[in-house]
């Protein structure tokens, strides 16, 4: 979803299509500190 807003956006200039590749951006990005967030967390448990 990512490469094709991406693509569509320089082939079209549509704004549109850019703040959907953003906001697919920001949303990778929570997901990738949840996730580092829940691995710190389990080798915590681990430790304990």
């Amino acid at each position: 979803m990512r490469d094709f807003s991406w693509r569509y956006f320089c082939a079209t200039g549509e704004i549109d299509a850019y703040l959907l590749y953003k906001e697919h951006e920001a949303v990778t990005a929570g997901y990738q500190e949840i996730s580092a967030a829940q691995s710190e967390e389990e080798e915590v448990m681990e430790e304990q």
